[in-house]
Parts: C-alpha cells; sequence; structure tokens
C-alpha cells in the first residue's frame, strides 16, 4: 500500500519535469534559471521538516498522519495547475515541499518496524522502485494528459498538475481507512500475531521501545553516535545525480531533437529497465545478506553513464543509452543505502531520528541537482554531469566509511564478548534498550 502512496508522492513531486514541455515557462513568465529555482524552494521545508515530521507520526499513527500529509500535497499539486506567475509557482513548491516533509521518512521508518533486517531489502526496493514506476508513468500520463493541451483554454502543463494532485487526493481518502500502524498498534493483529512479529523484531534488534516518548534530548543522544553521519553523507551522494536524472532526462532527451510527445515515450523505457535490476539485486542482496557490495557496483554503473553524458556529445544513440545506465546504477544502489543504514539501527528511537536524520540531511541534494542543469549549459550539460559524477564519488566514500566502520565494530565486539564488566552489569532490560548500541548486536555489512 505505501508503495502506491510513494508513487504518487512522487509522482507530485516530479511531474514538473514533464510539465514544463508543455509551455510551463512560456505561460508563467519564467526566464534565465526562474524554473531551477521554482525546484530548489521545495527543498527547503522538505529539509527543515523531516525529523519534526517523524515525531509528529510517532505521536499521531502513520494511518492518521501519512494520509494526512498525502491529502494536503495532493491539493497543493492541483493549485499548482492554476499558478499565473513566477511567485505562484514559487508559493505552490514550497508549500508542497512542506506537505512531503515526512512522508518518505515516515514511510522508510514505519517499514523498517515491520522486518527483519534479512528480509527488508527487498521490501525497501520494491517500495523505492514507486520512484522508478513514477518516472515510467508520469512519462506516459504526461503524453496522454498533454493531448488536452487546449481544453477549457489551459496548456496541458496545467493539467498534468490537476488531474494527478485529484488521483492524490481520491487515494489519501482512501489509504486514511486501510493503512496499517506499527504492528504493535496494528487494529487488524490478533495479540498473538502482534506478539509473534514483536519477538521476530527483537530476536533481530532488540527491544523496539515503542511505547517510551521520543523527546528532544533522545534525538540529541541519537545523533552524538559517530556512526549516523555516514548514513546522510551517503544518501546526499546519491540522490544528487538521481534527482539530476529525474528532473532533466526529459529535457535531455528533447535535446536529441524528439518531439515533445516522443520525448514523454522515449523517457519511460530506461525506468521500467531500472525497475526490474532494482528488484533483482534486492533480491540478491537479500539473500547473501550484504549490502556495501551491491552498493558499490549500482554506482560504478551510474558512474560510467554520466561519464559517457559527460564525454560523448556526438551520438544520440550512445546518449540516450546511457540515459538506460545511470538510473539502473543509482537507483539500485538508493534503496540499499536506505535499508543498510536504517534497519542496522535498533529501537524506534534511533530508527526514527536516523531515517529522519539521514533523508532530510540528503535531500539538501535536491538544491544541487536543480541548479546543475542551467539552460545556459544546453545541450551539453558538462557542468551538471561533472556534479553528479564528483557526488557519486561522495557516495561510494562514504558506504566506504561506513562499512569499515561497522565491520569493525563487529569485530571489536567479537575480540571484547563477555570481557566489557559494566556491560555486565546491565539488567537483561536494560541491555534490550541499548538495540543496537548492545555488544552482542551484529551489524549487517
Amino acid at each position: 500500500m505505501i508503495s502506491v502512496l510513494y508513487l504518487l508522492a512522487f509522482l507530485d513531486r516530479v511531474n514538473v519535469s514533464n510539465a514544463v514541455l508543455f509551455n510551463l515557462k512560456q505561460d508563467l513568465n519564467l526566464t534565465g534559471d526562474q524554473y531551477n529555482t521554482a525546484l530548489v524552494v521545495f527543498f527547503i521545508p522538505y529539509v527543515l521538516f523531516e525529523i519534526p515530521s517523524n515525531v509528529l507520526m510517532k505521536r499521531f499513527t502513520p494511518h492518521v498522519w501519512l494520509p494526512l500529509s498525502m491529502l494536503v500535497f495532493g491539493v497543493i499539486t492541483v493549485l499548482q495547475g492554476f499558478a499565473q506567475n513566477f511567485p505562484g509557482i514559487v508559493a505552490t513548491r514550497f508549500f508542497l515541499g512542506l506537505a512531503e516533509a515526512g512522508f518518505f521518512p515516515g514511510c522508510c521508518y514505519m517499514l523498517s518496524m515491520w522486518y527483519t533486517r534479512g528480509e527488508a531489502q527487498k521490501r525497501y526496493s520494491f517500495f523505492f522502485s514507486s520512484t522508478t514506476l513514477a518516472g515510467g508513468f508520469g512519462g506516459l500520463l504526461a503524453s496522454a494528459i498533454g493531448k488536452l493541451d487546449g481544453v477549457k483554454g489551459y496548456h496541458g502543463w496545467r493539467w498534468i498538475f490537476i488531474l494527478e494532485g485529484l488521483l492524490t487526493v481520491v487515494v489519501a481518502v482512501l489509504a486514511f481507512f486501510v493503512l496499517p500502524d506499527f504492528p504493535e498498534e496494528a487494529a487488524w493483529l490478533a495479540e498473538d500475531e502482534k506478539g509473534y512479529l514483536k519477538a521476530r523484531l527483537y530476536e533481530d534488534v532488540g527491544n523496539s521501545r515503542s511505547g517510551e516518548a521520543l523527546t528532544f534530548s533522545g534525538v540529541l543522544t541519537v545523533l552524538k553516535d559517530p556512526k549516523i553521519l555516514f548514513g546522510p553523507l551517503m544518501y546526499l551522494g546519491a540522490i544528487v545525480p538521481a534527482y539530476s536524472y529525474t528532473y532533466f532526462s526529459p529535457t535531455i532527451v528533447q535535446t536529441f531533437g524528439h518531439s515533445v510527445i516522443r520525448t514523454q515515450l522515449l523517457s519511460v523505457p530506461p525506468w521500467a529497465c531500472t525497475f526490474v535490476v532494482t528488484m533483482l539485486v534486492a533480491a540478491l542482496s537479500d539473500y547473501t545478506r550484504r549490502r556495501f557490495v551491491f552498493i558499490a557496483l549500482g554506482l560504478a554503473v551510474a558512474l560510467v553513464g554520466y561519464v559517457i553524458l559527460l564525454v560523448v556529445h556526438d551520438n544520440n544513440r550512445l546518449q540516450y543509452g546511457a540515459l538506460y545506465v545511470v538510473p539502473v546504477g543509482v537507483f539500485s544502489a538508493m534503496p540499499i543505502i536506505l535499508c543498510w543504514f536504517e534497519t542496522n539501527l535498533g529501537s524506534h528511537h534511533r530508527r526514527a531520528v536516523g531515517s529522519a536524520a539521514q533523508i532530510g540531511f540528503g535531500n539538501i541534494g535536491g538544491i544541487v541537482a536543480a541548479y546543475s542543469f542551467l539552460p545556459k549549459d544546453s545541450p551539453r550539460f558538462v557542468p551538471g554531469y561533472s556534479i553528479d559524477v564528483a557526488f557519486l564519488a561522495l557516495a561510494f566514500v562514504s558506504s566506504a566509511g561506513y562499512y569499515l566502520a561497522v565491520r569493525a565494530e563487529n569485530a571489536r565486539r567479537d575480540r571484547t564478548a563477555g570481557e566489557n564488566p559494566t556491560v555486565q552489569a546491565l539488567t537483561a532490560e536494560e541491555r534490550e534498550n541499548l538495540g543496537d548500541l548492545d555488544p552482542d548486536y551484529r551489524y549487517f555489512t
């Protein structure tokens, strides 16, 4: 269910990349880099309000908070279709970012509390692949909705926002009645089923501490863990090339000389290919119980694609082929980055704060991506491709750093098992509450 919800959330976020091909700039009199600025303002509230939103979701429960957020950003998407000028589109993009702020980290947080680490990657990747489905679905929808161009005096870009926003509103209302909460709060589970799920998760990561309130001091305690720093950096490094592709691939395809409708249709196949590869990689990652090697492989594949786009400017077929390679690499690595980091954290508190910190800080990359592909750099976009290559390197270095850190911690715990008198003096309940800080806990690598 949350995969469907996130598909629509991501579609509402990025459908502007399809809408811009249907006279959006001309109708709103956007000049220079004003379109890029409209993309950027989304990320300001999106980054700032992710941790507070996860705290609120824990208080209001997922089946209330997530559909409510979705209802609001669906309405705002509809309102985008009625923008008349640059201030209008900037205002709606700002409030769209505010409404969506907690949706993605909230979904990730909820997923992490239902599945053990050994079975989570397939679920994370299927959920995250909503982005790839949204990319393909968005292109198909835009090519169809674009044919409404001129109906009621509206250009096609307005209909894209209006109709896709209305779809989101309808699904949000339905989600309130069918979306589950955390296992210990799910009304449709019997008590013995809740106990079974809690026991499985306890065996994997320790006590979830679901009944404890998350306070500001608790948030700071989690953020003081040095390993927490790697998660945001990994995600930041991956999200810049990911958003660059998502927002600007239709524009890049159009520089090959295609019509607007053909451009929309040509943007669909790379997303379909990406979905298949992402799920295969996720299955292998769960089967081998390894994360870093598959992240490194995905980042390397994406790097090849961006290097081709950076150096080749006279072969449209090769360039279009690179537009398959880029998403296959980066979008297969990103859900593993998320799952690896978040499910390695134990307890509701550490996962709520860790997931929001990773996604909130990482989404600063959306600001970088939005200003990386400026009209003056078309059609070669050398600065944009260069920035993407640099951030892929950051993703690899930070992922390698996290891998070495958790592997070293596992080795240290193996060496000192049973030797720490302070730990041995703790009660069973105190050790349960440590989560991944318990010396008996071993991190996935």
